[in-house]
């Protein structure tokens, strides 16, 4: 369709004029008017109906913005989406109008003084019904919907959402429009709205997690522990209070055929020992915990020099997802990738306006390994009551860097657990714990596959208590080609465990700890940890930090 620009001028009155119309339209939800909405404006004219708004015709609307144009003529409606200043796309559709169905009843009622007749329709278990008037002998509706059955002047959605005409106006004038001169197929013009709507920051692309002394650092991605560590900095914009956040991660198999836990992590850099000295020097080099079972563990707690990693997402890989799709079973058809995408909004503070190392591991020893990627999304929600939040990172026992000599987290099987000290500088209100827990090792005996109870100690006081598992790992059998199938029927894959299935997220939970005045306290961790079975042994990779006003 060419580009050009439409401006409808009605300059005189008449027959020819008769059939030209402004509507205005508002939304109400519950019998109740939307706040602070943006009137729907819609110009009916007998070559075709221009749905708005007032803002986008007065020029105050906010990026992105969309207007729709019916030709009626051929039937064709025109999509056009204003995604920023001077970046806008359209899409045309000459199908969906002749597709729409109606079922036509008796009802009818009185609309701005005009009798209208009622139809009804259902879209996507949604049902639509339309009040139209015939009486101004002219056709259009606030939406694609309907614009074919006469003059819409209602329309409500499953009986609580309402948008009704509250005006109708014969204007002087029509407003313009113009027809990008980027026009896409309907899929793709949805999908570039929709991603207008939000900001993407990229971290990782097809970036591979290996295990191979080949794997090599770039001006932009650091290599770490024998590539099994990717690392990056990134710069975030400022982040609006309320907005929300979202991490997400597509991952496949590039040869490792075995579920791995992974994580997405952020490193604090704000204290004069940060777990980036740990990546570029050896593990060795960042602080020890030690609890007196004769180990030492490397970087997992936080001192008055170090803050410990932030976990943004831990995620375990399937086995081995795409790469070994050739394993065929009888009705089922294998997953392309997995993706894991998780609200990280609570990690506000720490991302907001700031530049951070960003990173991510999967522990495997496969040359091939794994390829990933990664992004952050910001979703902003305008203005918010929401108040500001401080983080205090405390504790991280997943050892990112196992490939290159970190400990695991074996430190439950002594009676201290973990434990970790913390200075609060002034006080902290409505705290939380968010703590992630998943349980590893020790075969069909391990705490892997045997439930155990985590314990959350405050200053000495029991405070929190409860035992993670997942009882849904069959759910994500199409994720997991290569895992191993056993005698009675299951798939390794199908098993419960601590916390974690092959293939998905670990959520965080968030464990109440009220009020904390300024000065010292201690966390501990307690968990009743398996003892080792021949070569095999259990551990636990915990991570908790503070979040609270």
């Amino acid at each position: 369709m060419k580009n050009l620009l439409f401006t409808f001028l009605l300059f005189a009155s008449g027959t020819i004029f008769s059939q030209h119309y402004k509507i205005t339209y508002l939304k109400n939800s519950n019998g109740k008017p939307i706040q602070d909405q943006d009137p729907i404006w819609v110009f009916v004219h007998p070559k075709s109906t221009h749905i708005t708004s007032e803002s986008i015709v007065n020029r105050t609307a906010s990026y992105p913005n969309e207007e729709i144009v019916v030709f009626k003529d051929t039937n064709t409606i025109v999509q056009i989406a204003h995604l920023e200043i001077g970046n806008n796309i359209s899409a045309t559709d000459s199908v969906a109008l002749t597709k729409q169905t109606f079922e036509y009843l008796d009802e009818t009622k009185k609309i701005l003084g005009y009798n209208c007749k009622k139809a009804k329709t259902i879209i996507n278990s949604n049902t639509i019904e339309f009040w139209y008037t015939d009486e101004l002998n002219c056709k259009g509706a606030p939406t694609v919907l309907g614009q074919n059955l006469g003059l819409v002047l209602e329309m409500v959605r499953n009986g609580n959402y309402a948008v009704t005409a509250t005006k109708i106006e014969k204007p002087k004038t029509f407003p313009g429009f113009v027809l990008p001169k980027k026009n896409f197929d309907l899929i793709t013009y949805k999908d570039l709205l929709w991603k207008s709507r939000f900001t993407t920051i990229p971290i990782f692309k097809d970036q591979v997690i290996n295990f191979s002394s080949e794997s090599k650092s770039n001006d932009t991605i650091l290599r770490f522990a024998n590539g099994t560590i990717a690392v990056r900095k990134m710069k975030f914009p400022e982040i609006t209070i309320g907005s929300q956040i979202f991490a997400d991660v597509t991952e496949q198999s590039n040869g490792d055929a075995y579920d791995r836990t992974g994580s997405l992590f952020m490193i604090p850099t704000d204290k004069a020992l940060s777990y980036l000295d740990g990546l570029q020097n050896g593990a060795k080099t960042l602080p020890i915990y030690t609890n007196g079972n004769g180990k030492e563990y490397q970087g997992v707690v936080a001192t008055e020099q170090y803050n410990p990693v932030v976990e943004l997402m831990r995620f375990f890989t399937p086995f081995g997802v795409k790469q070994y799709n050739y394993l065929e079973q009888k009705d089922k058809t294998w997953a392309e990738n997995v993706l894991y995408r998780q609200d990280i909004s609570d990690l506000l503070p720490l991302l907001s306006g700031k530049e951070v190392w960003i990173g991510i591991n999967i522990g495997n020893y496969d040359k091939g390994g794994h390829k990933v990627s990664a992004n952050i999304t910001i979703h902003s929600e305008g203005e918010s009551k929401a108040k500001p939040t401080r983080i205090v990172p405390l504790f991280c026992t997943n050892n990112i860097m196992e490939m290159a000599g970190q400990e695991y987290g074996t430190m439950f099987n002594n009676e201290k657990g973990l434990e970790v000290s913390f200075t609060l500088d002034q006080p902290m209100k409505n705290i939380k714990l968010r703590y992630i827990t998943t349980g590893h090792g020790g075969w069909e005996n391990g705490d892997e596959f045997v439930p155990k109870k985590n314990t959350i100690y405050l200053n000495g006081k029991e405070t929190f208590g409860f035992t993670p598992w997942r009882q849904d790992c069959g759910s994500y059998r199409l994720s997991n080609p290569a895992s191993g199938n056993f005698g009675n029927g299951l798939s390794s894959s199908d098993y419960s465990r601590s916390n974690w299935c092959p293939g998905t997220v670990t959520n965080p939970i968030f464990i109440d700890l009220g009020d904390l005045p300024a000065g010292n306290h201690t966390l501990k961790v307690s968990i009743p940890q398996g003892l080792p079975e021949g070569g095999s042994f259990s551990s636990w990779n915990i991570s908790g930090l503070l979040i609270g006003e």
